[in-house]
């Protein structure tokens, strides 16, 4: 398996120094290479072509907006389309929109940047900020005044496809459109005479067309509002009375008319001042009094008139700049035979100017004592209150108490008029006299009532990143109270970021920094409305803000260097080690995918669960370390972030190579020893590699047989060196052929792996060479790993060797031991010279020398 990390590792000291001085590919930026294209191209639209740079093969590290095709360097437009505006949405006009675009080029993998420039097509329209703009011209202007129009269309696109023109639609005529400065200033022009009591609006259509090929075009809605000035006059109404008649005993302050006049202007410019004409009556003077602004005619004193009497009153009405305007109005005061019932009214709550002030809330209140007045001739006559109020009549002791029927509110109803009718009966005839009295009652307010937010909760999400100063919401509470009782201010909740403001007048929430959504994707406020009472009332609402993700962050692997060890001969899709990256961004932004560039190894990694693995098996005998770089790429728009990880992979050797025995090279080789031989000369080597590493590759040597063959065999082996010596000085019963069956292991864990080979000496006076016909057999056990075997060797099989030992066999039993030895001595004689003429070319075929040379090697 693998390992993530050198903590695990003894050696991690000695593998840190060798990845110091390893290979880095030159990553390469060549400013000279760039390429442009339209933006918003089809897919498979041929961009540009690395091949007259850099030599093949190709790989495009991103392929969002463009694939490139490996063989031939071509790069063409894929699915996804360029949009320059989105792609490069702070760029000035000026600048040109800049992809920068990351390639693997060339047999050695060399990293490059190169530049794509993405040109503008007319693929945006001109837009206003406002759909419509307010402009306000005095109706005295002159013909030909220009006034700026400050609020222009903006197009997204550059150089013609963002040159705008205007012109002006539905403006009868009456203005029209002057450019200054190559077009960048705008003034509107009045073309004939306005005036604002004719027309005081005019609504325009203000269109802006840019200079592209398809020309595109917005446009807004121009409203000019025609201001007032004083150019007219006041005049009386036809409504206006012209006479009137009142009561000979009417009562002081009681309304004997209201004369109104008009101005057409607006404003301060249709303010009317009212007032008596000097050439007034003194006596009208004495009894009426005008009010200037409302134009109401009241009594200045009480009436006692028993005649008819007939006054005249002439009232003017002033303006600014204005002769004042003038109308005639008669009065005539009724004797008192000629009267109505009297209502006489005593106050007894607070009342100012004959209105009755009565807090709001109180309970059952008396406000007035009510009387009436008349002379013998009405008979039977009473109060009683007109409509429905909350308000009673109580008589008593021939007076009546009026009172409050139940608590007054200010928010529901601010002042009342009740109306009190006397009712008589007169003493001459069956007719009826009526009269009545209208009292106003005036509700002051308390501070009652709390401001109330128009909802509890607000809701709203903002894009991170977002400009300083930027407004979020305006929040708004109304108050049912009046005065200062109803004046709301507003607060915010002191445990919040201080990065939030609200306008304490306004109710408008700003914040003063830009959000970070990686930081703090949701943001709670509570905001305080109060009044200005005594004491004052407040009411909270609730402000979610909810922070929207921007790819404004690259991944970020666990390390940028990752150092794996994995062993050699793992299944395919055998787990390497962990590669994670990470990206705080969230959805798409954040969602990140990892792929393998720069490298042919065997190596792919699962995204799904963030590793890297293998694809076919490792031999570390052919490979035993893998540079390579990972490429980690999340989804975001419009721009995807990339970041880079190298990752050094070392592979683990296990024991899968048996040892190999370069000499001697067969089974058949054969070596003749000279008896005279001195003990501990070396007369043979056995040479044998591993190709595995460390312990798996470490060789020992040891010789196979039974104890008692062992003991009486005059050679030895060194299980390191694998030399082979005399052990002893040879005898004569040392003459003959030693087979010497050597096993050669490996120090491989937990099972060593082995070869076999066998080491045949002949001990012989004549030092001619040897020669075998058939290679020894081994009858031991097969499990030659652990320990040398006890069974016995089998010599090799001679049909000579058999007739010799059956002649012996009669010559023992026919003559004496004498006989026997020179028997055999002509056997072998004979046997030695049929063997050299009949096997002269093979021997020279077969002979494989084992004395020690001075180098071994392998031509593999």
């Amino acid at each position: 398996m693998g390992h993530g990390t050198l903590d695990n590792m003894n050696w991690a000291g000695l593998l840190q120094n060798m990845l110091v001085v390893l290979h880095l590919r030159q990553i390469m930026c060549d400013s000279s290479v760039w390429f442009s294209i339209p933006e918003e191209q089809e897919p498979g639209v041929l961009a540009g072509s690395l091949s007259k740079h850099f030599p093949p093969p190709y790989q495009l590290l991103t392929q969002e907006y463009l694939w490139m095709d490996k063989n031939t360097g071509n790069f063409y437009t894929t699915e996804q389309k360029m949009d320059r505006e989105a792609l490069c949405p702070e760029e000035t006009k000026a600048e040109e929109c800049i992809i920068l675009h990351n390639a693997v080029v060339g047999p050695s993998g060399d990293l490059i940047q190169f530049p794509v420039i993405i040109q503008d097509i007319n693929d945006n329209a001109p837009q206003f900020e406002n759909g419509e703009i307010h402009l306000r011209v005095p109706e005295d202007v002159n013909v030909g005044t220009s006034f700026l129009l400050d609020e222009q269309a903006k197009d997204r696109d550059v150089g013609y496809n963002s040159e705008l023109h205007y012109h002006l639609e539905d403006s009868d005529g009456v203005f029209s459109l002057k450019f200054e400065e190559d077009g960048s200033i705008i003034m509107l022009i009045v073309q004939s005479p306005l005036d604002r009591e004719t027309r005081d609006l005019y609504r325009m259509v203000l269109v802006a067309s840019d200079c592209g090929l398809d020309p595109l075009s917005a446009t807004a809605t121009l409203i000019v509002t025609v201001t007032d000035v004083n150019d007219n006059c006041p005049s009386f109404s036809p409504d206006s009375p012209r006479s009137v008649s009142i009561p000979g005993d009417s009562l002081k302050n009681t309304l004997v008319a209201q004369v109104r006049a008009t101005d057409p202007d607006s404003g301060v410019n249709a303010a009317i001042l009212y007032s008596l004409s000097p050439k007034v009556s003194e006596r009208a003077k004495k009894l009426f009094s005008l009010d200037s602004l409302t134009g109401y005619i009241r009594l200045t004193q009480d009436l006692q008139s028993d005649n008819l009497e007939e006054l005249q009153l002439k009232v003017l009405a002033s303006s600014h700049h204005c002769p004042p305007a003038d109308a005639q109005v008669t009065v005539y005061v009724l004797p008192k035979a000629h009267q109505e019932l009297t209502i006489k009214i005593g106050f007894i709550a607070e009342h100012q100017n004959q209105t009755l002030v009565l807090q709001e809330n109180q309970p059952p209140t008396v406000l007035a004592v009510l009387e009436l007045e008349a002379d013998s001739s009405f008979k039977g006559s009473s109060l009683s209150i007109e409509g429905e109020v909350p308000f009673t009549l109580n008589p008593q002791n021939d007076k009546y108490l009026l009172s409050t029927s139940k608590p007054l509110d200010y928010e529901m109803k601010r002042e009342h008029y009740i109306t009190v009718v006397a009712h008589g009966r007169s003493a001459e005839g069956p007719a009826m006299a009526a009269s009545r009295r209208v009292i106003r009652v005036m509700v002051a307010d308390v501070n009652d009532n709390a401001p109330q937010f128009l909802q509890s909760q607000y809701q709203l999400e903002v894009e991170e990143n977002n400009q300083q100063g930027m407004s979020l919401l305006q929040v708004l509470a109304s108050d049912a109270d009046s005065g200062r009782n109803g004046r709301v201010t507003y607060r915010l909740n002191k445990h919040i970021p201080t990065i939030f403001n609200i306008d304490s007048v306004t109710g408008q929430l700003s914040v003063s920094a830009s959000l970070d959504r990686e930081q703090q994707g949701e943001h709670t406020l509570t905001v305080f409305a109060r009044d200005s009472g005594s004491p004052p009332l407040e009411s909270a609402a609730t402000i979610s803000i909810r922070v929207l993700d921007q790819n404004d962050n690259a991944p970020v692997f666990l390390t940028p260097h990752f150092i794996f060890f994995i062993y050699e001969n793992v299944a395919p899709f055998a787990l390497v080690g962990d590669v994670g990256a990470t990206d705080p961004d969230e959805g798409e932004n954040g969602n990140t995918e990892l792929h393998v560039v720069n490298s042919s190894g065997p190596f792919v990694v699962d995204n799904t669960q963030g590793t890297l693995r293998t694809t076919t098996n490792l031999d570390r005998e052919t490979q035993d370390r893998f540079e390579l770089y990972l490429l980690a790429s999340d989804h975001g728009h419009p721009v995807t972030m990339t970041s880079t990880a190298r990752v050094t992979i070392f592979v683990e050797d296990i024991n899968d190579n048996r040892p190999k025995v370069v000499l001697p090279s067969s089974n058949f080789s054969c070596l003749t020893i000279s008896p005279a031989t001195i003990a501990g000369t070396m007369v043979t080597k056995i040479y044998a590699i591993d190709e595995d590493s460390g312990l798996n590759s470490e060789i020992t040597y040891t010789v196979v047989a039974p104890e008692t063959v062992q003991k009486n065999s005059p050679f030895q082996i060194d299980s390191r060196s694998g030399n082979i010596s005399v052990m002893q000085q040879l005898q004569l019963k040392d003459l003959g052929m030693h087979h010497l069956f050597i096993v050669v292991r490996d120090g491989g864990k937990p099972a060593p792996l082995y070869t076999t080979v066998w080491v045949n000496l002949l001990v012989n006076e004549s030092m001619e060479p040897c020669h075998m016909d058939r290679a020894p057999t081994w009858t031991g056990t097969p499990n030659l790993g652990q320990a040398p075997s006890k069974a016995p060797i089998c010599e090799a099989e001679d049909p000579r060797s058999g007739q010799l030992a059956l002649l012996v066999g009669l010559c023992m039993m026919l003559t004496s031991t004498c006989l026997l030895v020179v028997s055999t001595v002509l056997y072998l004689k004979q046997r030695r010279s049929g063997l050299r003429r009949k096997k002269r070319a093979p021997s020279e075929k077969n002979e494989i020398p084992l004395r020690l040379k001075n180098k071994y090697y392998s031509e593999d």
